[in-house]
This record gives C-alpha cells, sequence and structure tokens, in this order.
C-alpha cells in the first residue's frame, strides 16, 4: 500500500487516523549516504529503538548516522564504540546531553530527559566484570522510559550478597529481573527458583577454559532446572534490556 493510498483513506474517511499511523509506520526508512538504512519509527511500530551497533564502523559513519537519527529522534544510543572513538563520539553529538557508560563504550545521547513511568526492571550481576553488559541493558531500558534497580556484584561464591537486592526488588514490584552472569552462570537458575517474576538470563564472556567467551554460562542457563528464565545471547545487554523494557510497557497497559 502506497503513502498516498493511506493519506487518501483517511481523508475518505476509510481508515482511522491510527490505523494510518501504523501504516506509515511502516514506510519511516532514512538513508545515511547510502550507507545505512534507519528505521526511525522503530520505536512507534515495536516500541523498542534503533541502537547503533558501532562496532567494524569508521569513526566518520557513526557520526554521520548518529547526527541523522537525533534529527528524527529525540536520543541516540550507541553501543560498543571502539576505546579511541568513544571520547570523539561524544564531543560530535551537538546540542544534547550525552551519558556515556562508565564500565561500558555506550552512549547515550539525548535532547529531553527520560521519565520512569514504567518498570520497575531489576538488573543483576554476579560479578564486576559482567557490568560492562548490565550497562548496556541500563542505558536500553533508560531510553525506554523504564526505573532500574541495581545490584552488582552478588554472584553465587558469596550468595550472602544476594538478598539485600532480591528484597528491594520484591518489595518495589519489579515487573522482571535482568541476571548477567558469566563462569558457570548459576546465578540466574538461583535467582529463578527464588522470585515469582520473569527472569532475564544474559550469559557472559567470563570465565577460564570451556567457560571462555560464555558458552559454560549459557548452556548452564539453558539446561536451568528453575521455571520462568529466558536467556539471551552471551554479551548481549542490549537485547536483554529490549526484551524487559517491553515486559514493563506490557505490564503497565494491563494496570492503566
Amino acid at each position: 500500500m502506497r503513502i498516498r493510498d493511506i493519506l487518501k483513506d483517511v481523508r475518505d474517511s476509510k481508515i482511522s487516523v491510527e490505523d494510518a499511523e501504523k501504516l506509515l509506520s511502516l514506510y519511516a526508512i532514512e538513508h545515511v549516504r547510502d550507507l545505512a538504512k534507519l528505521d526511525i519509527n522503530r520505536e512507534v511500530r515495536r516500541g523498542v529503538p534503533e541502537v547503533i551497533y558501532a562496532e567494524n564502523k569508521s569513526l566518520k559513519d557513526i557520526k554521520a548516522i548518529a547526527a541523522r537519527v537525533l534529527k528524527k529522534n529525540n536520543y541516540v544510543i550507541i553501543s560498543r564504540i571502539r576505546d579511541g572513538d568513544l571520547k570523539k563520539v561524544a564531543d560530535s553529538l551537538k546540542d544534547c546531553k550525552v551519558k556515556k557508560g562508565k564500565y561500558s563504550n555506550t552512549i547515550l545521547a539525548y535532547k529531553e530527559e527520560f521519565d520512569d513511568k514504567y518498570g520497575p526492571i531489576g538488573i543483576v550481576t554476579a560479578g564486576t566484570s559482567d557490568i560492562k553488559v548490565a550497562e548496556e541493558a541500563e542505558f536500553m531500558l533508560e531510553a525506554m522510559n523504564c526505573k532500574v534497580i541495581k545490584g552488582y556484584d552478588v554472584g553465587v561464591a558469596g550468595i550472602h550478597r544476594l538478598f539485600p537486592i532480591l528484597e528491594q526488588v520484591m518489595k518495589e514490584g519489579a515487573d522482571a529481573v535482568i541476571v548477567v552472569a558469566g563462569m558457570e552462570g548459576a546465578l540466574a537458575s538461583v535467582i529463578a527458583a527464588l522470585i515469582d517474576i520473569p527472569v532475564i538470563g544474559v550469559p557472559t564472556s567470563i570465565g577460564y577454559g570451556y567457560g571462555a567467551d560464555g558458552y559454560g554460562a549459557l548452556a548452564s542457563m539453558l539446561q536451568s532446572c528453575s521455571l520462568g528464565l529466558a536467556v539471551i545471547n552471551i554479551d548481549n545487554g542490549i537485547g536483554a534490556g529490549a526484551f524487559a523494557g517491553l515486559i514493563a510497557r506490557r505490564v503497565a497497559k494491563f494496570k492503566a
């Protein structure tokens, strides 16, 4: 269906404005010098923002894509930026606020402040080495207007550390918990066995020998005895944040 046909149908009262908005969102593709096709209206259609995955992209291309996104959207997320390019990318993002990751090479640039109207969502890591992946999830959730409750370095090697953050998560009525863990990835199974809300496991590429590159943690989470645990790909904090954010938005619709 062409855009012209959609507009004619609205004019002739054949479809509603809301239906036309859904159809038009399918055509929202922006081109950046024939390099990238940006799905500007992904958030309207799916509720999930587009993220610029900076790995293997040149600095020039990252800047160009980010600038184009900011012309249309209130914010842009850029993940996996090379160490040497992080400050340069941040400095190029004019007329907006820039939040840089403390542990990860992730940037969230925005023109207007976000609110915390969805969630909260818990983010828990087994160790400090897992925080960089958790931070990607945090930035994604912030862009999706979700409140975040964080508890880091609470792995099973010192399981007594886990209970204060779980207590906070339950008291505040979290809609889901993201559990980021490397090594054997046991923390996700433990948390899923203790609480009655969805748990999203993110295995990380932290570990020795067979556990290296995250395969040990991935296998462990996939074989979990605890029900209610969904598993995201290795080191995919962005994906975990998007999944949790969609859960929070759906919960909010039922509460309304």
